[in-house]
């Protein structure tokens, strides 16, 4: 295993795996002995950095989630994990009643949420400081001050340590991080958005963006953290939910993009080059990125996490590389 540092502050920056693990569906679609299975190998290979966030997944029972922090809570008993894995985990999405959703009925972002579900969540995951937390989506209904020193006040008890920021429009980050800066106030460190080798539409609306997809790392964001070299993108969902080798799961409907089957044939041959699967290149694509690229993928079994982790030791040569950024 690889790792990276990510934050700044001597008392909160954290090493981690350079390879980080989605618990998204860990205790609801994919049972506990898998679950378990797949940390326990995670673990094993030297892994220190897992993703979840409140409302996991409340789609799967019509509830409000909270059953991946949970099963992630009874795993670090039964094993005895303490400081050496780091967990983040996510607020502001989570539904505020049972058969409601994140569009419609969100927690958001005050003050007074961000207090009360961060302490529901350290008391599902067992811990006494949340490593790092972020704000999942956007909430437009609360002044940015409040929602800045909500989190800045965490940090300050230490029950926090480092904060994130995901699928926010990239002026509201910086707006946000500004704010805190002027006040003194721990800001956003590591930014989480949607990232993969293909290309999606930024311009397709959907009911959590309706002009046109946040959640994406686009030009702007990759602009922003170059300019910005103590910041860290987390990408999510850089497998595209298995789109890339199963034919049962198609594309992403925002992936329509007219560039991609070209970047997926050299894909392909790159592939074929090395001997790696297809998914294996594109993480090996995003490790070797010029930008502090952390990719973040889910696994529903042993097998799957073991093809993840080879590719942090996958080693594409510049030339590879240059065909796979190539394509446009």
């Amino acid at each position: 295993m690889k790792y990276r540092t990510i934050g700044t502050d001597p008392a909160h920056r954290r090493e981690v795996s350079v390879l980080a693990l989605g618990a998204m569906l860990f205790g609801s679609r994919t049972d506990e002995a898998t679950s378990f299975a797949v940390l326990d190998r995670f673990a094993e290979a030297g892994g220190t950095f897992i993703d979840t966030s409140d409302n996991y997944a409340y789609w799967e029972d019509g509830g409000q989630g909270g059953q991946s922090e949970e099963l992630l809570g009874r795993w670090r008993r039964s094993r005895g994990v303490g400081d050496e894995i780091v967990i983040a985990t996510k607020l502001g999405a989570r539904p505020l009643a049972p058969g409601t959703g994140y569009i419609d009925n969100p927690e958001g972002l005050s003050a007074e949420v961000i207090r009360e579900a961060a302490e529901r969540s350290r008391e599902r995951l067992g811990v006494e400081r949340l490593d790092l937390l972020y704000a999942h989506i956007e909430d437009r209904t609360v002044p940015l001050e409040e929602t800045v020193e909500g989190f800045a006040a965490l940090v300050a008890e230490g029950t926090v340590g480092l904060l994130g920021v995901s699928n926010h429009a990239i002026w509201r980050v910086e707006r946000a991080r500004a704010l805190a800066a002027a006040a003194g106030l721990p800001g956003y460190e590591v930014l989480q958005y949607q990232h993969s080798l293909l290309r999606p539409r930024y311009d397709v609306p959907s009911a959590m963006f309706p002009e046109g997809s946040l959640g994406h790392a686009g030009a702007e964001l990759a602009s922003y953290l170059r300019a910005e070299p103590d910041l860290t993108l987390v990408a999510y969902s850089p497998l595209l939910a298995g789109a890339y080798t199963r034919p049962d799961k198609p594309l992403p409907a925002d992936y329509a993009h007219p560039g991609n089957p070209v970047r997926l044939a050299v894909l392909r041959e790159v592939a074929r080059e090395t001997g790696a699967t297809l998914n294996q290149v594109v993480l090996a694509w995003q490790l070797a990125s010029d930008l502090p690229v952390l990719p973040l993928a889910g696994a529903s079994s042993v097998a799957q996490v073991e093809e993840n982790l080879a590719a942090v030791d996958l080693e594409l040569t510049e030339e590879q590389r240059a065909r796979l950024d190539g394509v446009h």
